[in-house]
């Protein structure tokens, strides 16, 4: 018997009515509490939610060519429209569960009388004559809707309340939705056990196909298994499963969905079951080597107020700048170089693809395997990213020669290089027998006595590099360092808790920050390369391709701005300055041994300790960092061939480190097709070369106003006049023999008088005459020292043609 829907609604309403009626023959703690409490508006807000029917969804990660590496989720499933859930299926469910379900206005009420009657006479709720649209509304209510177990709870309650309101919900429902749409929306919720949410889950899980490929006999195994998921499991209960899937197929041939003999005939078929589950593993545990760079973007995305709750509670698309052929090449090199399971060992690299106005990284790789088995050596730590080891070592050299270069100096300044150096103001202690209140230095190496700034860059003698930054300034070094890609040292309490690791270098004038002996991020030192490598312009490093929501909205990104931190002539100078470490410096064993040829700018930086040493490479289409450091629990130092700790230290960065980049390189086509700036007079003359050449020939007082107004302080001094006009500037040079900012500039003035004509030659003059200086074809003679100038600024003003 049928009714029309108006006649369907008055019954409900007047069953309803005489219910509530009955309810006071019913115990009042069952009509009490959070069910009872539910109003109007509430049930109103929920309605809105089913005819939405969107329940948690599964965010899927994938790399930049969109290969799925990872799955987000608080329920697994996949959501799926009618025509993707196969007909058999359709017809499975609504045979088991609802065979009245295209005939009822979501309440059967001839079903539900029989119940209620049953159910008053017991007390309680004995029958439920459920429709589809009831569970459905239950199963929504109970897996969406609820925020807490106190709404769970209300969801599931044995009570009439709760199934008075669940009748008037699913009502409502037939009157918002089509029948095919609410049936969609059920089979798209419930659960089916072992992890899968919704049938497209399960069609997955149990047969390794999708929902739209769903036999008669599939369909009836998972039509059977919602009565109830966790105790129908084909793993466990094999045989419970196979007897209710033959009801559901007997079902099926009592409403005509198929034959009699058919159902006989596939009540005779297997299972046909996977051997186990197929499901996704859930977050970046199932990533495997790219797990470090899944856990980052994560990060990433939290800060920007995508949260991973709301990545496990929806289905968002994420794609990662993670390139898998640098990922995996840089994965290979790592472990190449450092046993995955060394103990108290790990080596870290990012790749990162330089640019001036975006910065992706390309990949995040560490020796160590991403997971949670501790005794073999796996890890979760963010190694790839966050302030580990003992410090890059002498890498940190190149902020020093950084800021020297823009100050003015060249890469053809002539350095010394002392045996050891005390320093006074820029700390205390270091080598041993150092006197009170000074820091010593001295050298790991022998070294000729005096370098270029590009020779130093290479060999890395200790002793330029503190005299060098005592002479720049130690805050201006830390400061470019931050500039140009060390960010987290500004972090108030990077350093113990309460300061920076930059303001407390600064505060204290700690010259050994030169030395690099401060724990650092790996992620943010191969910035650095990337930042010098672009010009001078720094980005933040970027994970993130996009992100959209389930309707395929793309997700906003707040993605900082990014910044010119260095002058694009000296970043280029001090990139030219960095490439001979791979020819002539401390990496070329390196370079050598994996054929490498092209131009670089690399640093090697060994701390003093051998706790931790990196080597850091790039051009101007590839930047990365190889760093080994200490990851255990103790100080041990590391040693080489194999990387390990030891009792005394002998890793370096021109070793492991350096020959991880070669070999990573050598695997990725844009570090094979990079390059880096010319090299430039001008570079290695430096800017306060060139600018003091251009005040020869100029009157005093011009030359003078020149140099105050760029800020150096000028003396003077009356020489012959070589041929210049009186009061005009015959030669420049700085006081020191290296000109900073806010030095000394000596100006030679011309007295006027003309060179004494050279007398004919005879033995007799000639033999006193000294030997004129050898000179080169591009390097003009320079003119007699008057007055006993030191060899320094002679050499000066032979460079500068004067």
């Amino acid at each position: 018997m049928s009714f029309p829907k108006s006649m369907t609604k008055l019954l409900a309403s007047t069953v309803a009515a005489g219910l509530l009626g009955a309810l006071a023959l019913v115990p009042v703690a069952s009509i009490t509490g959070v069910a009872f409490a539910r109003t109007n508006e509430t049930m109103q807000s929920n309605l809105a939610d089913l005819e939405d029917g969107r329940g948690p969804g599964v965010t899927t990660i994938t790399d930049a060519t969109g290969e799925p590496l990872a799955y987000l989720y608080s329920q697994r499933r996949f959501e799926v429209t009618g025509d993707q859930i196969s007909q058999p299926m359709k017809d499975a469910i609504v045979s088991i569960e609802d065979r009245r379900f295209y005939e009822h206005d979501g309440v059967d009420l001839q079903g539900f009388g029989r119940a209620m009657l049953t159910n008053l006479a017991a007390g309680g709720v004995e029958q439920g004559a459920s429709t589809i649209n009831q569970q459905y509304v239950k199963n929504f209510l109970l897996l969406v809707d609820a925020d807490d177990e106190a709404e769970q709870a209300a969801a599931i309650e044995t009570s009439i309340p709760r199934k008075l309101r669940e009748m008037r919900m699913a009502s409502d429902l037939d009157d918002k939705l089509s029948k095919d749409e609410i049936l969609t929306r059920y089979l798209n919720i419930v659960p089916f056990g072992n992890g899968a949410y919704g049938v497209e889950a399960a069609a997955r899980t149990y047969f390794g196909i999708s929902a739209a490929e769903l036999t008669v006999p599939q369909s009836a195994m998972l039509a059977g298994i919602v009565q109830s998921s966790s105790y129908l499991n084909p793993y466990t209960n094999h045989d419970g499963v196979f007897e209710r899937r033959n009801t559901v197929l007997s079902a099926m041939a009592d409403t005509g969905a198929i034959t009699r003999e058919d159902a006989a005939n596939y009540q005779q078929q297997p299972l046909g079951v996977l051997e186990t589950p197929q499901g996704e593993p859930n977050g970046c545990i199932g990533a495997g080597d790219r797990g470090f760079f899944c856990d980052y973007a994560l990060s990433y995305l939290a800060e920007q107020g995508i949260t991973r709750d709301m990545l496990d509670k929806d289905a968002y698309t994420i794609q990662l700048t993670l390139d898998p052929v640098v990922q995996d090449a840089a994965r290979a090199s790592v472990v190449n170089h450092t046993d995955p399971a060394a103990p108290g060992v790990a080596e870290v690299v990012n790749v990162i693809e330089p640019g001036s106005n975006s910065r992706d990284i390309l990949a995040m790789a560490s020796s160590r395997n991403y997971g949670l088995d501790l005794e073999a050596g796996e890890t979760i730590l963010p190694q790839t990213s966050s302030r580990v080891g003992n410090g890059a070592g002498s890498i940190f050299k190149i902020f020093t020669a950084g800021v020297a270069i823009e100050q003015g100096m060249g890469l053809d300044t002539m350095l010394d290089v002392p045996t050891r150096y005390e320093a006074k103001g820029l700390g205390t202690g270091g080598a041993q027998n150092c006197p009170p209140n000074t820091y010593c230095v001295e050298n790991a190496g022998t070294y000729k006595p005096r370098m270029t700034l590009q020779e130093a860059l290479a060999y890395s003698p200790n002793t330029t590099f503190i005299q060098l930054i005592e002479q720049v300034g130690v805050d201006k070094v830390v400061d470019l360092s931050v500039k140009l890609g060390l960010r987290s040292y500004t972090e108030e309490g990077s350093f113990d808790g309460t300061s920076s690791i930059a303001d407390y270098m600064k505060n204290a004038n700690l010259g050994s920050y030169t030395l690099g002996p401060t724990a650092v991020n790996p992620l943010e030192l191969s910035n650095v390369a990337a930042t010098l490598a672009s010009g001078g312009v720094w980005c933040a490093p970027n994970p993130i391709v996009s992100v959209h929501d389930r309707d395929g909205n793309e997700v906003y990104i707040d993605r900082p701005e990014c910044e010119r931190v260095m002058d694009e002539r000296d970043a280029a100078a001090l990139t030219v300055g960095m490439s001979e470490d791979i020819t002539e410096g401390t990496a070329a064993g390196a370079a050598s041994m994996y054929g490498w040829t092209q131009p670089i700018a690399a640093k090697t930086g060994t701390t003093e300790s051998n706790q931790s040493s990196a080597f850091l490479g790039y051009n101007d289409k590839f930047a990365a960092a190889p760093y080994i450091y200490n990851d255990g629990t103790t100080t041990t130092p590391l040693c080489s061939s194999p990387v390990r700790q030891c009792g005394s230290g002998d890793l370096y960065g021109g070793r492991e480190p350096a020959q991880t980049w070669f070999q990573l390189a050598n695997n990725v086509p844009a570090a094979l097709a990079g390059s880096i700036p010319d090299n430039s007079n001008d570079f290695q003359l430096g800017a306060n070369a060139a600018f003091i050449r251009e005040l020869t020939g100029q009157s005093e007082a011009a030359a003078r106003r020149a140099a105050e107004a760029e800020g150096y302080r000028v003396t003077t001094r009356t020489v012959p006049g070589s041929g210049r006009p009186r009061g005009t500037v015959v030669a420049a040079r700085p006081e020191d023999g290296t000109l900073v900012d806010g030095g000394t500039i000596i100006l030679d003035i011309s007295d006027g008088s003309s060179p004494t004509p050279p007398p004919a030659t005879s033995p007799d003059t000639t033999q006193d005459a000294p030997a004129p200086r050898p000179t080169s074809p591009t390097t003009p003679q320079a003119p007699t020292v008057q007055d006993g100038v030191n060899a320094i600024n002679d050499a000066l003003r032979q460079l500068l043609g004067n």
